[in-house]
């Protein structure tokens, strides 16, 4: 799960999907208000952030609301905490 996250968040444009959702929730279309990519490479984006667990989508009548799934962001975080720490046999 972490390699898939990391490789997700190696895109700079994918990490200002993951910015801008952490503020609210957004359709594919608010989102492609903040980017000047066309509408497949936006997808593409969303599909490998959706792929990685870090966002999920919900279907709202003729809309698809984006959200920040903070369970696998925290996650990662953790990962790359304990990852960090020294060993114990460096202590």
């Amino acid at each position: 799960m972490a390699g898939e996250g990391f490789k997700a968040l190696s895109d700079p444009t994918r990490r200002r999907i993951l910015e801008l959702l952490r503020d609210h929730d957004m359709t594919a279309g608010e989102l492609a208000e903040h980017f000047d990519i066309s509408k497949p490479s936006l997808s593409h984006h969303l599909a490998t952030l959706r792929s990685a667990g870090l966002v999920t989508d919900e279907r709202h009548g003729q809309n698809i609301i984006y959200s920040l799934n903070t369970t696998v962001m925290q996650d990662l975080i953790g990962w790359f905490m304990g990852f960090a720490a020294p060993r114990e046999d460096e202590q």
